[in-house]
């Protein structure tokens, strides 16, 4: 038979299996229907053994599963951004290639001189005017003073994401800035583009793109945080439009340079040294041109700056555009402030923005939170150094709010209610402890960023506290349950006292008004059973019919701490209790056991009452009995019951308290002196001990 089975399976698992074809040959070698139901039952045995091995197999590699889950979505995160940078940084690198290789620059140099000669500037605003007349909404244009035409055509625009066509443009490229138009389909007059936008010649840069056919002679323009991709018509109007684009910027950088030369040289003669006055005073009127000559801006990497940086911000290089503006403070630090310092802090100021901006996005809610709170490191540095731990403070603290939210909203609720609290405290106390960790790394001597923390802190633990609540407390759980649902939650609390951060009256207090609910219900339903168990009492004692059961019960009263039990059991399965008081026993023993698991002081009351109505229900029925009871030989059998209640359960349960709680509880004390047991005279009177 087990030859057989191997048999099927080595045939069931053959590459070339083909189950037509098997069930063909199958359906002509079986005699009848008893054969087909034989080999449809080991089939089926065989699948059985087969899911069976498959389900060991899963629970065998269940954490290794896991672990690859994780490692695969970091890497899905980290290769997304490598390939992100690499596509920007290779277009980046053809475009500089693609420029530093050009070997007929000079030819296209005279053809341009030849096609567009120079024309004096007024008659390059005058061809200006006549063409923006054409341009709906740009009437203020040429209010700029100086302001010329340098080059114009038409462009096709391309969507940036999905390289579909949006729209067809006219380009205006003038001294100082860049106009888009867009096409009119109704045109009125002359009116043949509507306005679109203009861009500053420094506040974008300029990047080729390569070809893909049929997307090919492309250029694109970086402004953050947006780009535009256009489409020339041909290659050699794509040249020209980058030749001429960047010959434009860098013209306009000169011309400015040499402006601000020319209002740096002094009109009047330079005073000899010998004529500066030793008057302090005099300092208040010097010239304020001389302050000038002391800061030196002629440095390359100093004209370099503005574009460095929107190449670092182009490129997601950080690291690189913060190291540029430490570079530059530490150079003008202690340096006198005039007008070319200001103009260039205008400059980088308005960098500094764009990289705060993107930073931003960086730790926004919105981005991928796989990376877990590692992957805010790099942004929240960056945004320290750029002198905005405030912000960086907030920021990374709501991104890792809704790396929680979005923990806790993902763990699917399956199986039992512990097993889901066990994985419910594993992920959210395991974030919180890395988070913990990651901020004081990143914030390290920032102590005004701490108690931000200790108050996300405390939101946090409310997220993990609804929704453990509302599996454990909600869903009606029993107390056993919820007793030790709670015990995990407060162990798992525990360990984040390693990084002196204590959540535990927090997650006390969060929790309080539902346990004390679960103490309540489940005191109502222990006080309903006891008067139904009351209401047919027979004050009988039990018995238990076999020795089994009878081990089973002592074992069960010992571990509830009645270890004289053994006193009041009798020969052949006897117990000389009733099964009233018994059974009520080891409920009201199980009720403070598990309300001991939830203790902490805000619950002391609320569970000292409920053990206090719980012993009085069973000692008023006692009473209640002996005082009805006329035949002596029950109230006898009451009487011991009575004394059980009085003499073994009562101290127990103090004792018991006191050793949960720490100290004594004196209204079970004054109950148990109250609830006297009564004994029976030899003469048949009643007397109290």
């Amino acid at each position: 038979m087990a030859e057989q089975a191997i048999r099927l399976r080595k045939q069931l698992e053959s590459a070339n299996f083909d189950p037509q074809i098997y069930v063909k040959q199958l359906s002509q070698q079986s005699d009848g229907d008893r054969d087909l139901q034989e080999h449809r039952q080991k089939i089926q045995t065989l699948a059985d053994e087969t899911a069976q091995n498959l389900k060991k197999n899963v629970y065998r590699n269940y954490r290794q599963f896991i672990e690859t889950a994780k490692e695969i979505s970091y890497l899905e995160s980290e290769m997304y951004q490598l390939s992100h940078i690499l596509t920007e940084q290779k277009s980046i690198m053809e475009s500089i290639t693609q420029s530093l290789l050009s070997t007929d620059k000079d030819e296209t140099a005279k053809e341009m001189l030849a096609a567009f000669p120079k024309d004096t500037e007024e008659v390059k605003q005058k061809t200006l005017t006549t063409l923006l007349e054409k341009v709906e909404g740009c009437k203020n244009i040429m209010d700029t003073p100086g302001r010329y035409l340098v080059y114009n055509g038409d462009l096709v625009e391309y969507d940036v994401d999905n390289m579909a066509q949006l729209q067809k443009v006219h380009a205006f490229l003038m001294n100082d800035c860049l106009l888009i138009a867009t096409w009119l389909a109704n045109r009125r007059g002359t009116v043949k583009y509507k306005y679109n936008a203009l861009y500053d010649l420094e506040s974008f840069a300029i990047v080729n793109v390569k070809d893909h056919p049929p997307m090919k002679d492309m250029f694109k323009i970086l402004m953050f945080p947006e780009s535009r991709i256009f489409q020339a018509e041909n290659s050699k109007i794509k040249k020209e439009w980058l030749e001429i684009l960047d010959e434009t910027k860098k013209n306009k950088v000169t011309k400015e340079k040499h402006k601000k030369e020319e209002v740096e040289v002094p009109n009047s003669p330079v005073r000899p040294e010998a004529s500066v006055s030793t008057n302090p005073f005099d300092d208040k009127e010097t010239n304020p041109f001389d302050s000038e000559e002391a800061v030196d801006l002629s440095l390359e990497w100093i004209q370099e700056l503005p574009e460095d940086l929107d190449v670092c911000i182009a490129q997601r290089d950080f690291e690189g555009g913060v190291d540029l503006l430490d570079k530059l403070n530490e150079y003008l630090k202690g340096q006198p402030v005039n007008l070319r310092v200001k103009n260039l802090r205008v400059k980088v100021d308005e960098r500094v923005r764009q990289l705060t901006e993107v930073l931003v996005f960086e730790l926004s809610p919105d981005r991928s939170l796989r990376g877990g709170p590692k992957a805010t490191h790099r942004a929240v540095s960056q945004l320290i150094r750029l002198g905005q731990p405030t912000k960086a403070c907030e920021l990374f603290l709501k991104n890792r709010a809704a790396a929680v939210q979005t923990a806790i909203r993902q763990l699917r609720i399956e199986g039992a209610t512990l097993l889901y609290i066990h994985k419910l405290c594993n992920i959210f106390f395991t974030s919180l402890l890395e988070t913990a960790k990651e901020f004081e790394m990143d914030f390290a001597g920032i102590t005004g960023c701490y108690s931000a923390f200790v108050v996300w802190s405390r939101s946090s633990m409310k997220i993990f506290v609804d929704a453990f609540s509302g599996q454990v407390f909600d869903s009606k759980e029993s107390l056993s349950t919820a007793a030790e649902c709670v015990k995990v939650a407060k162990e798992h609390c525990k360990q984040l006292s390693e990084i002196g951060l204590d959540l535990t009256f927090t997650l006390q207090s969060l929790l309080v008004k539902d346990i004390k609910a679960a103490l309540q219900s489940y005191k109502e339903i222990i006080i309903e059973a006891t008067k139904h168990r009351n209401s047919e009492e027979m004050w009988r004692k039990m018995n238990l019919m076999t020795p089994e059961a009878l081990t089973k019960l002592k074992e069960e009263m010992c571990s509830c701490g009645m270890s004289s039990f053994n006193q009041y059991t009798g020969d052949d399965c006897w117990v000389n209790l009733s099964y009233t008081i018994v059974a009520f026993t080891k409920q009201m023993m199980a009720f403070l056991e598990e309300g001991l698991k939830f203790y902490f002081p805000e619950l002391h009351m609320v569970l000292l009452e409920s053990l206090r109505e719980i012993i009085l229900v069973a000692v008023q029925h006692v009473d209640y009995s002996l005082r009805c009871e006329q035949e002596a030989e029950k109230k006898a059998f009451i009487l011991q019951n009575a004394s059980f209640l009085h003499d073994t359960v009562l101290p127990v349960v103090e004792k018991r308290f006191e050793e949960g709680v720490g100290k004594p509880a004196k209204q079970l004390q004054d109950l148990r002196k109250s609830a006297r047991p009564i004994r029976v005279n030899p003469d048949s009177t009643m007397s109290q001990v």
